[in-house]
């Protein structure tokens, strides 16, 4: 059957890995209205900022779309770093060779239109947001905020002139086994700072500050602004379980934050990531029987490295996890040339989930 090419189809956006990939793969989507959100050239602070965007789907005849890709510039990742490049995100793709070439090229187009030497990803949508493809460890169950994809994608994008770099490593780690703690957190001077409901604001800007820092050097990153935090952490407040999530504070001054989360997958996947007449009901049920959590980030002040801090910081997080009722916690990615985090994992009897890596074509 024909393909056809459509852009800017934002509902066929949303819909295509659900006509691409079984349920043997394991995708899942997040919900209908954050990707809608998150395409809005209005509420999205990325394209307020000035960075331009175009975003695609590949259909079948005039019906399903069987897979999607975004082509983006994020001008300030290439004034801090020195790059000139484009980045796409969002690459979904049936086992459709064809289709994998008629989205790779709308997105190389769009980078030759914006004057770039490169073309990398997938960045859904920065480097701190969901980044990477799937190279490994595709029969693994994978937790919120986790980029999955499915075992031919790689050579797609092989086969079409990219190839990868920056391998990152996703981990769980079984409470049950989970390391004791080293020594504590000395409590005369060092306080866990919960983040609720009735302190969100004031502990997410904490969170973003602490980020921004501990965060500085390391490869791709970019300070987020309050905006473009707030867009993607905003609504963090209606499913944080308070137990999960610190900021930590010594004599008062906040050193470290963890930020950590029910795993969603079970609740997105019964709802197919929608709002509908049943979705309270699935929530409610969601939440009598979480036992997974997955650690979105955490941050240590630059000023505190070389502490112990975050050894610390993060056993005490497994163990009120632990305490808390849940079973085992996933940790989204580790870059490979972070040793000192690979070891954290290490030390707390983790094991490593997914392989992932970033794709690059030069654009002529």
């Amino acid at each position: 059957m024909t393909l056809t090419l459509r852009e800017s189809d934002a509902k066929a956006f949303f819909e295509a890995p659900f006509h691409a990939y079984g349920p043997e793969i394991g995708y899942v989507s997040p919900m209908r209205g954050d990707i809608l959100r998150m395409l809005d050239p209005v509420k999205n602070p990325l394209w307020q900022a000035g960075n331009p965007f175009r975003f695609w789907t590949v259909h079948r005849g005039d019906s399903k779309p069987v897979g999607r890709i975004i082509a983006h510039l994020h001008r300030q990742s290439n004034t801090r770093w020195g790059w000139n490049r484009c980045q796409f995100g969002f690459f979904d793709c049936a086992d459709d060779p064809e289709a994998a070439r008629l989205l790779l090229g709308a997105a190389e187009g769009f980078a030759r239109e914006q004057g770039t030497a490169e073309l990398v990803g997938n960045f859904n949508l920065t480097a701190m947001q969901q980044c990477g493809v799937m190279t490994g460890g595709f029969e693994e169950t994978s937790y919120t905020d986790m980029i999955v994809g499915p075992p031919w994608l790689p050579g797609m994008l092989a086969g079409n002139g990219f190839a990868p770099f920056f391998p990152m490593t996703t981990f769980e780690i079984d409470l049950a086994r989970a390391a004791p703690p080293p020594a504590a957190l000395d409590p005369a001077h060092f306080t866990f700072a919960p983040i609720r409901k009735s302190t969100f604001p004031e502990r997410m800007e904490e969170a973003r500050l602490l980020l921004n820092d501990g965060f500085h050097d390391n490869p791709m990153f970019v300070p987020l602004t309050a905006e473009e935090f707030q867009f993607q952490a905003g609504e963090l407040s209606t499913i944080l379980d308070p137990r999960l999530s610190s900021v930590v504070k010594r004599d008062g001054v906040p050193v470290g934050v963890i930020i950590a989360i029910p795993d969603l997958n079970g609740f997105l996947k019964a709802t197919r990531s929608r709002i509908g007449l049943t979705t309270p009901w699935h929530f409610l049920r969601y939440r009598m029987n979480r036992r997974r959590a997955v650690i979105i980030f955490y941050s240590v002040a630059r000023a505190a490295h070389g502490q112990g801090i975050m050894s610390a910081m993060l056993a005490e997080t497994l163990t009120r996890v632990r305490a808390a009722g849940y079973e085992s916690v996933g940790g989204t990615w580790i870059a490979d040339e972070n040793p000192a985090s690979l070891r954290q994992v290490e030390k707390m009897n983790g094991r490593w989930l997914h392989k992932l890596h970033l794709f690059r074509k030069a654009i002529a």
